[in-house]
Protein backbone atom coordinates (compact mmCIF):
# COMPACT_ATOMS: atom_id res chain seq x y z
CA UNK A 1 0.00 0.00 0.00
CA UNK A 2 1.29 3.27 -0.68
CA UNK A 3 2.10 6.30 0.99
CA UNK A 4 -1.23 8.04 0.95
CA UNK A 5 -3.87 10.43 2.89
CA UNK A 6 -7.49 10.45 3.90
CA UNK A 7 -8.92 14.39 4.10
CA UNK A 8 -11.46 15.44 6.12
CA UNK A 9 -14.68 17.30 4.89
CA UNK A 10 -12.29 20.80 5.41
CA UNK A 11 -9.63 19.58 3.21
CA UNK A 12 -6.70 18.81 5.76
CA UNK A 13 -5.83 15.45 5.77
CA UNK A 14 -6.96 13.68 8.43
CA UNK A 15 -5.14 10.36 8.22
CA UNK A 16 -2.11 9.78 7.08
CA UNK A 17 0.07 6.13 6.40
CA UNK A 18 3.60 7.35 6.86
CA UNK A 19 5.43 4.30 6.30
CA UNK A 20 5.43 0.45 6.03
CA UNK A 21 7.58 -2.47 6.20
CA UNK A 22 7.73 -6.09 6.32
CA UNK A 23 7.41 -7.43 10.14
CA UNK A 24 8.66 -11.00 10.58
CA UNK A 25 7.19 -12.65 13.78
CA UNK A 26 6.39 -15.89 15.43
CA UNK A 27 2.91 -15.78 14.62
CA UNK A 28 4.34 -15.95 10.81
CA UNK A 29 4.76 -12.67 8.60
CA UNK A 30 3.01 -9.48 8.61
CA UNK A 31 2.98 -6.01 6.88
CA UNK A 32 3.16 -2.93 9.24
CA UNK A 33 1.64 0.37 8.70
CA UNK A 34 2.29 3.56 10.80
CA UNK A 35 -0.69 6.31 10.61
CA UNK A 36 -0.98 9.74 11.94
CA UNK A 37 -4.08 11.56 12.04
CA UNK A 38 -5.02 15.48 13.10
CA UNK A 39 -5.04 14.97 16.94
CA UNK A 40 -1.82 14.67 19.02
CA UNK A 41 -2.49 10.97 20.07
CA UNK A 42 -3.98 10.24 16.72
CA UNK A 43 -1.42 7.85 16.18
CA UNK A 44 -1.32 4.00 15.59
CA UNK A 45 -0.03 0.68 13.88
CA UNK A 46 -1.48 -2.13 12.13
CA UNK A 47 -0.20 -5.82 11.35
CA UNK A 48 -2.07 -6.65 8.32
CA UNK A 49 -1.94 -10.29 6.82
CA UNK A 50 -3.18 -11.52 3.20
CA UNK A 51 -5.89 -9.62 0.80
CA UNK A 52 -8.33 -7.54 2.71
CA UNK A 53 -10.38 -7.50 -0.50
CA UNK A 54 -11.12 -11.50 -0.54
CA UNK A 55 -14.11 -13.19 -0.41
CA UNK A 56 -14.18 -13.50 3.73
CA UNK A 57 -14.10 -10.22 5.93
CA UNK A 58 -10.73 -9.69 7.21
CA UNK A 59 -10.39 -10.60 11.26
CA UNK A 60 -9.66 -7.77 12.89
CA UNK A 61 -8.31 -6.84 16.77
CA UNK A 62 -8.30 -3.32 17.91
CA UNK A 63 -5.96 -3.33 20.70
CA UNK A 64 -5.00 -0.77 23.29
CA UNK A 65 -1.82 -0.25 24.39
CA UNK A 66 -0.84 -1.66 27.99
CA UNK A 67 2.84 -1.70 28.65
CA UNK A 68 1.85 -3.01 32.21
CA UNK A 69 0.59 -6.35 30.22
CA UNK A 70 1.63 -6.33 26.89
CA UNK A 71 5.27 -5.98 27.88
CA UNK A 72 5.84 -6.56 31.42
CA UNK A 73 3.23 -9.80 31.78
CA UNK A 74 1.50 -8.16 34.51
CA UNK A 75 -1.32 -10.35 35.42
CA UNK A 76 -3.39 -7.60 36.57
CA UNK A 77 -5.45 -7.66 33.49
CA UNK A 78 -5.54 -10.04 29.98
CA UNK A 79 -4.05 -7.27 27.52
CA UNK A 80 -1.18 -9.41 26.68
CA UNK A 81 -3.23 -12.66 26.71
CA UNK A 82 -5.79 -11.14 24.24
CA UNK A 83 -2.84 -9.81 22.36
CA UNK A 84 -1.12 -13.09 21.37
CA UNK A 85 -4.51 -15.15 21.35
CA UNK A 86 -5.79 -12.43 18.74
CA UNK A 87 -1.92 -12.38 17.14
CA UNK A 88 -2.51 -16.32 16.64
CA UNK A 89 -5.69 -16.39 15.40
CA UNK A 90 -5.17 -13.56 12.52
CA UNK A 91 -2.40 -15.59 11.50
CA UNK A 92 -4.86 -18.42 10.95
CA UNK A 93 -7.30 -16.27 9.20
CA UNK A 94 -7.08 -16.18 5.16
CA UNK A 95 -6.68 -12.18 6.53
CA UNK A 96 -6.56 -9.93 9.09
CA UNK A 97 -5.39 -6.58 10.55
CA UNK A 98 -4.24 -6.31 14.05
CA UNK A 99 -4.33 -1.88 15.28
CA UNK A 100 -2.38 -1.09 18.29
CA UNK A 101 -3.56 1.99 19.86
CA UNK A 102 -2.31 4.33 22.41
CA UNK A 103 -4.70 4.33 24.18
CA UNK A 104 -3.45 3.22 28.10
CA UNK A 105 -5.73 2.83 30.91
CA UNK A 106 -8.75 2.82 28.64
CA UNK A 107 -7.62 6.11 27.19
CA UNK A 108 -6.38 7.94 30.60
CA UNK A 109 -2.47 7.34 29.71
CA UNK A 110 0.19 6.01 31.82
CA UNK A 111 0.72 7.77 34.43
CA UNK A 112 -3.17 8.03 35.90
CA UNK A 113 -3.15 4.39 34.90
CA UNK A 114 -0.64 3.94 37.70
CA UNK A 115 -2.63 6.38 39.76
CA UNK A 116 -5.48 4.25 39.52
CA UNK A 117 -3.81 0.74 40.40
CA UNK A 118 -2.43 2.50 43.75
CA UNK A 119 -6.43 3.04 44.45
CA UNK A 120 -7.29 -0.23 43.45
CA UNK A 121 -4.33 -1.51 45.84
CA UNK A 122 -6.60 -0.01 48.65
CA UNK A 123 -9.06 -2.01 47.63
CA UNK A 124 -11.13 -0.21 44.31
CA UNK A 125 -12.24 -1.94 41.15
CA UNK A 126 -10.98 -0.57 37.98
CA UNK A 127 -13.87 1.19 37.36
CA UNK A 128 -13.85 2.75 40.83
CA UNK A 129 -10.30 4.01 40.58
CA UNK A 130 -10.91 5.80 36.72
CA UNK A 131 -14.13 7.51 38.44
CA UNK A 132 -12.04 8.36 41.82
CA UNK A 133 -9.91 10.03 38.96
CA UNK A 134 -12.63 12.29 37.71
CA UNK A 135 -12.52 9.80 34.26
CA UNK A 136 -15.28 8.14 32.79
CA UNK A 137 -14.77 3.78 32.86
CA UNK A 138 -13.84 3.98 29.91
CA UNK A 139 -12.47 7.09 28.09
CA UNK A 140 -11.94 5.30 24.21
CA UNK A 141 -13.16 6.43 21.09
CA UNK A 142 -12.65 4.48 17.68
CA UNK A 143 -13.28 7.00 14.87
CA UNK A 144 -9.57 7.08 14.17
CA UNK A 145 -9.57 2.89 14.19
CA UNK A 146 -12.38 3.48 11.66
CA UNK A 147 -10.32 5.54 9.67
CA UNK A 148 -7.47 3.23 9.25
CA UNK A 149 -9.65 0.29 8.33
CA UNK A 150 -11.31 2.27 5.74
CA UNK A 151 -8.01 3.16 4.64
CA UNK A 152 -6.78 -0.66 4.48
CA UNK A 153 -10.10 -1.31 2.52
CA UNK A 154 -11.72 -3.27 5.40
CA UNK A 155 -14.94 -1.99 5.73
CA UNK A 156 -16.52 -5.06 6.36
CA UNK A 157 -14.28 -6.78 9.37
CA UNK A 158 -15.02 -10.05 11.78
CA UNK A 159 -14.33 -8.63 15.14
CA UNK A 160 -12.21 -10.26 17.71
CA UNK A 161 -13.82 -8.36 20.79
CA UNK A 162 -15.73 -8.80 23.80
CA UNK A 163 -16.66 -5.39 23.97
CA UNK A 164 -19.98 -4.05 22.41
CA UNK A 165 -19.26 -0.81 22.49
CA UNK A 166 -16.39 -1.15 20.58
CA UNK A 167 -18.54 -2.62 17.96
CA UNK A 168 -21.17 0.12 18.37
CA UNK A 169 -18.61 2.86 17.87
CA UNK A 170 -17.23 1.33 14.84
CA UNK A 171 -20.69 0.76 13.27
CA UNK A 172 -21.67 4.20 14.17
CA UNK A 173 -18.52 5.34 12.07
CA UNK A 174 -19.02 3.29 9.41
CA UNK A 175 -17.44 -0.33 9.18
CA UNK A 176 -19.41 -2.74 9.06
CA UNK A 177 -19.20 -5.51 11.58
CA UNK A 178 -20.80 -9.13 9.84
CA UNK A 179 -19.32 -10.93 12.73
CA UNK A 180 -17.88 -10.55 16.59
CA UNK A 181 -15.59 -13.07 17.77
CA UNK A 182 -15.30 -13.89 21.28
CA UNK A 183 -11.65 -13.12 22.58
CA UNK A 184 -11.20 -15.04 25.84
CA UNK A 185 -7.50 -16.57 26.39
CA UNK A 186 -7.24 -18.59 29.32
CA UNK A 187 -5.95 -16.21 32.29
CA UNK A 188 -4.68 -16.40 35.52
CA UNK A 189 -6.49 -16.63 39.00
CA UNK A 190 -5.49 -13.40 39.69
CA UNK A 191 -7.09 -11.66 36.92
CA UNK A 192 -10.71 -12.82 37.31
CA UNK A 193 -11.55 -10.14 39.57
CA UNK A 194 -10.83 -7.36 36.94
CA UNK A 195 -12.60 -9.87 34.42
CA UNK A 196 -15.70 -9.65 36.73
CA UNK A 197 -15.59 -6.00 36.81
CA UNK A 198 -15.44 -5.78 32.85
CA UNK A 199 -18.45 -7.83 32.51
CA UNK A 200 -20.58 -6.67 35.58
CA UNK A 201 -20.16 -2.48 35.13
CA UNK A 202 -18.87 -2.40 31.51
CA UNK A 203 -20.84 -4.82 29.78
CA UNK A 204 -18.30 -7.30 28.44
CA UNK A 205 -19.67 -10.46 26.59
CA UNK A 206 -17.76 -12.80 28.88
CA UNK A 207 -18.41 -16.48 30.06
CA UNK A 208 -15.71 -18.14 31.52
CA UNK A 209 -15.86 -15.18 34.39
Amino acid sequence: MPKSKAHSKNGWPAIENVAQAQLPTRNGRFTIYGFKGLGPQDEAVALVRGKLNGKTAPLVRVHSQCLTGDVLASLRCDCRAQLELSLKKISKAPSGILLYLPQEGRGIGLMNKLRAYQLQDGGMDTVEANQELGFAADTREYDFSAQILKQLGAKKIRLLSNNPEKVRQLENAGIEVVERVPCQPRVHKISHAYLRTKKKKMGHLLDRV
